[in-house]
Formats: C-alpha cells, structure tokens, sequence
C-alpha cells in the first residue's frame, strides 16, 4: 500500500513537490518517515531541506495572505490581482503577480462583482441649439492637465422606478473626475452645475482646455456654449450616434458601476447618492491605475503640473 503512494508521489516533477505530497501523506497516516523516504529514493537531508523550505514559505504565504486581505478590504472588494501585487510591492514586498493570483484563487479573494449593463441615458434629442465639431477628434491622449476634458451623463435606476442621474467632467490626461453633480432628474442646471465646478478648479495654464461631450440636448443650449466662450474654453462635440467619438467618458461610467453599483441593493436615493460620493474620493485619491505608473489620479495631476509650469 506505501509503495503505490511512493510511486504516485515519485511522479512528482521535483523534490520540492515530493517532499511537499510527503509531508501531507505523513499527516493523513501512520507511517514512518524512514519507510517513506525509502520507496521515494529521497535523501533524509534533501527531505529537511525542503521541509524548511516549505515552512518558511507557508510563513511568509500566510503573512501574505493577511495583507491581501487587508488591501482588499481597502478598496471594498473593488479590485484584481494586479492592482494588489502594485501595492504589495509599494509596501516593499516585491512578489511575482501569478502568485499572487494564486494566493487570491486558493483563499477566494478574487473581485466577484457583477458586470451588467444598466439602461443608458440618452440626451440627444436632436438639433434644439448649436451643435460643434467633433475638434478632439478620438485623440485621447495628452501629458498636459485640464487641456482636453470629456463629459456626459449617466443613470441610475433605483428601487420603485426612482432614477438618479450623474453628470462628470473628466480630464484625458490624470483620468481624474475633476467635477461631478447629482440629481434626480437631467435638467440644464444639473449639467451646467458640474461645469462650472470644473470652471472653478481650472487654474491659469498657457494653454486653452477643450471640452468634449455628445449632442446632448444640454450641451447644445445657449446656456452651455455660452459659459464655454466666456471662459475661451474650446467645444467639441461627437458625431451623431457615435458613443466611440467619447470612449474613455463611457469606459469610466463602467467601471463605476462595476465597482460600487452592479450586485449591490440601494433602497433610496439619497443611499446611492453618498455611495457615489465616496466613490468618487475613492477613485481619485486612492484608487491607482497603470496607465498613470501606478499614481492615483490627484498624485499624476499633481506631477504633470508641476511639469506644465
């Protein structure tokens, strides 16, 4: 009976993994180290070698295992193995992102939130005022802050038909949400309050911003082009029925909702409204991306000026 697990753990690729099937085989029988080591033609001191090996790993995988936990716990569940091994390695633990992975898988830490598509907002409601020219033209990207800014409006559909509705302005450059407004329905003073909030944070820079939406209703009144000439803000507009002309607008919306809104329950209005507010903290101050060498959006602003002046 010994003999045929010996030969099974013999089939093992390296010593290090007999000598890890032995030591589970010890724990589940009675036999003795002697007879095991025998059948597997394993050296007594290659056995110890690796048994130290081993436990010196499962230490550091356990301690691990509790900072995984804890980085998780941080972004509520809101994030992948990279992003974890990113911070893992920030603390001073420099660990290969497949172990990690597996780590994550082992111990079920991997995000499970949804992805689902919600009912999209639609403003266009065709030519009511002055449309512009597709001016950015799908060029997404900039090293200077503040100089091309995306926006548009989202919704939300709540419990008993209730609608939340979220209007942001993004810059191309830091990806940082540098002005938002809620409301319970999409009227012209919803939009115009995130931007001239956005107005308001823009400091004097040697060049001029461009602002970038759809030919929603809102973005066509006086109101709105109006605002932009008076602070020689620059408009562009996407072609008709083209979502692509204002991608990276759309890819945050998704992220958004994948992260705090897709598989959670919001009784009211007035819950998802300061879930989105905490949100929106978490994504520009403590959520890191890749595209931006690991920086939060507010700490990439930051160096990108600091370049700019």
């Amino acid at each position: 009976m010994l003999s045929k697990k010996v030969t099974i753990l013999s089939s093992k690729k390296s010593n290090k993994e007999i000598v890890a099937a032995i030591i589970e085989l010890r724990n589940e029988s009675n036999y003795k180290l002697k007879e095991i080591l025998s059948v597997a033609m394993i050296a007594k001191s290659v056995y110890h070698y690796w048994k130290l090996r081993l436990s010196v790993t499962k230490h550091k995988d356990n301690y691990l295992i509790t900072l995984i936990k804890e980085i998780i716990n941080k972004h509520k569940n809101r994030i992948g193995y990279r992003t974890v091994t990113d911070e893992l390695r920030e603390l001073g633990f420099v660990v290969n992102h497949k172990k990690v992975l597996r780590i994550m898988r082992e111990n079920n830490l991997l995000c499970t939130k949804f992805k689902h598509r919600n009912r999209t907002y639609k403003s266009y409601k065709g030519k009511v005022g002055k449309t512009a020219k597709n001016k950015l033209n799908r060029r997404f990207v900039t090293n200077r802050p503040y100089q091309k800014l995306l926006t548009d409006v989202t919704q939300f559909n709540i419990k008993n038909g209730t609608k939340l509705y979220l209007s942001t302005i993004f810059d191309v450059c830091s990806k940082e949400i540098i002005s938002y407004s809620i409301s319970k329905r999409p009227t012209l003073e919803f939009v115009m309050e995130s931007l001239l909030k956005a107005i308001n944070v823009i400091p004097d820079l040697p060049y001029r911003t461009t602002i970038h939406s759809d030919q929603g209703w809102q973005y066509q009144h006086k109101s709105w082009v109006q605002s932009l000439k008076k602070n020689r803000i620059i408009q562009s507009m996407s072609r008709k029925g083209n979502c692509l002309d204002n991608s990276p607008m759309e890819n945050f919306f998704g992220i958004l909702k994948q992260e705090m809104f897709y598989g959670e329950t919001f009784d009211s209005y007035d819950e998802l409204e300061e879930e989105i507010i905490d949100y929106m903290e978490y994504y520009n101050l403590v959520r890191k991306k890749r595209k931006l060498k690991s920086k939060t959006p507010v700490e990439y602003r930051n160096l990108a000026l600091m370049k700019v002046a």
